[in-house]
């Protein structure tokens, strides 16, 4: 997969490097200028570093040590995987314990196996992780964030499985007669979506609407890329006996060699679909390696809560937590072929 080419910058990106995070943000930022619409949460103090934004999962950090920026010789940025979780776009009181080791992980492990220009720079103490957070936090580039949720999908369900029974497409793309929930698709497809403030959905967005942000060029690389992406992790995980129905990534400009770069997490169940592939049986919807476990709970008599409600939701069970943990680390171990310590 070729992802040198350089792309120019295109008008209405959003320099960050975490999932939600919005506008450029560096140590000598005014606070009034910092990045707003972010999580009000609790954040660690980390030596040579500066906190300046927190999304649903992660929290973003800028270096407040120049020499930092000189070790890296660019733009440098600190995300660090909490064990937060979310659901129907709220941020539980809750959190799931190794999620963000589980999470940081993974990703550092698909970026080796796609082979595509990636942001992480370091991902270890010896590489320049401050000590509290090793092994849930990387060192990243600072890229000019594309404002496009990419998604592909290689399965009909979820949203998409919604909008197809309404009206046979999924984001105005026709699909055949006759499908599923859990269908296969003959190729995958991409389905992007526009990027929402936290707390608040995204929504789905066409080909068009993307070319409409980003330009024609760059609007066709990040759905090539998207798809190339998808193809080949879909295969990894078959390989292991995981399907994977659909996930989301996100790319960025990478300002100093002008290369679209994969960004954010990738390939997790926080931002992917897993399916297992023993039990996989269209016409019904599929057990996930992901929070379901909390979805379930959260609709159930059991807690009391109405989602319609502005209420926010109550914390999670201990046995929600800990069934919810063991499906993130399985999701880990099968599909790296390793023991999650």
């Amino acid at each position: 997969m070729n992802v040198t080419e350089p792309a120019a910058p295109t008008p209405g990106t959003q320099p960050s490097n975490a999932p939600e995070t919005t506008p450029e943000t560096t140590p000598e930022t005014a606070p009034e200028t910092r990045p707003k619409g972010g999580l009000d949460t609790a954040t660690q103090d980390l030596p040579g570093w500066q906190h300046v934004y927190s999304g649903k999962v992660r929290d973003l950090y800028v270096p407040a040590d120049a020499a930092i920026t000189e070790r890296f010789g660019q733009d440098c940025v600190l995300v660090v995987a909490s064990d937060r979780i979310s659901a129907y776009d709220h941020v539980l009181a809750s959190e799931i314990p190794d999620k963000g080791r589980i999470l940081t992980q993974l990703s550092l492990w698909w970026f080796e196996q796609l082979g595509v220009a990636h942001h992480v720079l370091a991902a270890t103490v010896d590489g320049g992780v401050p000590a509290a957070v090793a092994g849930r936090a990387m060192i990243c580039k600072k890229l000019d964030m594309f404002p496009v949720e990419c998604i592909a999908r290689g399965y009909l369900t979820g949203s998409g499985l919604l909008e197809y029974r309404e009206s046979g497409t999924v984001c105005s793309i026709p699909l055949p007669a006759g499908l599923v929930d859990g269908s296969r698709l003959a190729d995958a497809i991409f389905t992007p979506s526009a990027k929402a403030e936290v707390g608040e959905h995204d929504e789905n967005i066409t080909y068009d609407a993307v070319v409409g942000l980003v330009g024609e060029d760059v609007a066709a690389r990040l759905r090539e890329l998207t798809l190339e992406i998808y193809t080949k992790a879909e295969g990894i995980a078959r390989g292991r006996g995981i399907i994977l129905a659909d996930t989301k990534v996100e790319f960025g400009l990478d300002a100093a060699t002008g290369v679209i770069t994969l960004g954010d997490e990738v390939l997790t169940p926080d931002s992917s679909r897993f399916w297992d592939a023993a039990t996989y049986e269209p016409g019904r919807a599929q057990p996930s390696y992901d929070k379901q476990y909390v979805r379930d709970w959260l609709t159930s008599p059991e807690s009391g809560w109405d989602k319609a409600s502005d209420a926010p939701p109550p914390p999670l069970p201990a046995d929600v937590v800990a069934r919810t943990r063991s499906r993130y680390v399985e999701a880990y171990e099968k599909l790296t072929g390793q023991a999650f310590a």
